[in-house]
């Protein structure tokens, strides 16, 4: 009998990587639901945590734990206050100035001082902490729970047609020098699904016209996975692999809510200038389709 090759094989490889991110998605998705179902304090203090977190592995990223934790600890406090606002308060009009502020205190002494690292920190403290609010508030506006999971399942049905669209086609690369992996072909999945979910949920809701689901649901796609070549360029600028190993298959916390980051911030500014509000903003545009 001939002995087995031990060398690695691509295919193995593959295979073992695909599992632990279907695993770990089985463990995460249920949790992340269940979470939003119930909303209040129990969702606002999750999503907080996560963004603490990100926060977290963005300066381990950018160096600033080579510097000491005293750096990464530091901006983390200034993330908090408009954290806790928005868990206190649910609104975004509160603590979004709240977290502007103390971001922009920070890249101000860093322009100063002539010290790069800070205005990197104060980029993650916006980054973590938009995220944090944003969801906070969405979850807390009117028919939060139907926005979250339309969030949720836009986001998650892009990145998944996005992965076995791209592998499977493949094809001309979407943008090599920063994700040498992914192709225009992984992107047009991945759009075509969030479609989809957009006309499943115009379906599903016989009173806002489908000219509001379908191509929110066709920005949002977009704007997530610019979210994801975002951190790849980030990655990439900063010589990283993956911005933790907290999740297997995934890498860190940034690594698996990349894409809910650019679908959320991106798509949350968009229906602030659209509405002219900071209060309830998507509801605001909804309302004016007739809901």
């Amino acid at each position: 009998m001939t002995d087995p090759d031990p060398r690695p094989q691509p295919g193995g490889r593959k295979r073992s990587e695909l599992t632990l991110r279907i695993l770990s998605a089985a463990v995460l998705a249920p949790l992340a639901l269940a979470g939003t179902y119930v909303g209040g304090w129990a969702f606002a203090l999750g999503v907080g945590a996560c963004a603490l977190w990100l926060v977290w592995e963005w300066a381990a990223m950018v160096g600033a734990l080579s510097q000491g934790r005293g750096m990464a600890l530091a901006t983390l406090a200034g993330v908090l206050p408009a954290l806790v606002l928005a868990v206190a308060t649910g609104q975004a009009a509160l603590a979004t100035p709240v977290l502007a502020i103390t971001a922009g205190g920070v890249a101000l002494a860093g322009v100063m001082t002539g010290r790069t690292l800070w205005t990197w920190l104060a980029a993650g403290m916006l980054y973590g902490g938009l995220l944090g609010v944003v969801l906070i508030d969405l979850r807390a506006g009117s028919h939060g729970l139907a926005m979250v999971l339309f969030l949720f399942a836009v986001v998650w049905a892009t990145d998944i047609a996005a992965y076995f669209a791209g592998r499977s086609i493949g094809g001309p690369k979407l943008w090599p020098r920063v994700s040498p992996k992914k192709t225009w072909s992984g992107a047009l999945g991945g759009l075509a699904a969030a479609i989809a979910v957009g006309v499943a949920a115009s379906a599903l809701d016989h009173v806002v016209s489908p000219l509001f689901w379908i191509p929110a649901a066709a920005i949002l796609s977009v704007f997530s996975q610019a979210g994801d070549l975002f951190e790849s360029s980030l990655k990439r600028h900063f010589g990283v692999k993956d911005s933790g190993h907290l999740i297997p298959g995934h890498g860190g916390i940034m690594d698996r809510l990349d894409g809910l980051a650019g679908a959320g911030i991106l798509g949350y500014l968009v229906a602030v200038t659209a509405s002219g509000s900071l209060v309830d903003p998507v509801y605001r545009l909804m309302a004016a389709q007739g809901y």
